[in-house]
């Protein structure tokens, strides 16, 4: 299997659990890697036959940017489910890092990886 993916992608959102965080908005950045069978968009050099990876951006900027929940677990989670429902994609890992959550480290966040059921 292949993987396509996307890297570095930072949205603002509401996350987090201290009454200063459900006021403020905070810069996630997500790492995402999705397996995808891309042998027939190789040899016919058709977008049809391969993942929109820009479809996918532009759907999980907008499902993250207007998201709220308090746990990155959460949100991670949710984001892995609409790559695997919304686009067909049989595996993906998605990394969110939440930087400067915890003073003194420089990355903190969770991965989740996920394979369709």
């Amino acid at each position: 299997m292949d993987i396509i993916f996307l890297g570095g992608l930072q949205i603002e959102t509401i996350i987090g659990i201290f009454d200063w965080e459900r006021e403020t908005k905070q810069t996630v950045i997500l790492d995402i890697e999705m397996a995808y069978d891309i042998q027939k968009a190789a040899v016919t050099d058709d977008i049809a036959f391969t993942l929109d990876y820009k479809a996918v951006s532009k759907r999980i900027i907008a499902f993250v940017e207007a998201s709220n929940y308090f746990l990155v677990e959460r949100l991670t989670v949710e984001i892995a489910d609409i790559i695997i429902n919304e686009f067909n994609v049989p595996w993906v890992k998605v990394t969110l890092n939440k930087k400067g959550a915890i003073r003194g480290a420089s990355d903190v966040g969770i991965i989740v990886e996920r394979g369709r059921k």
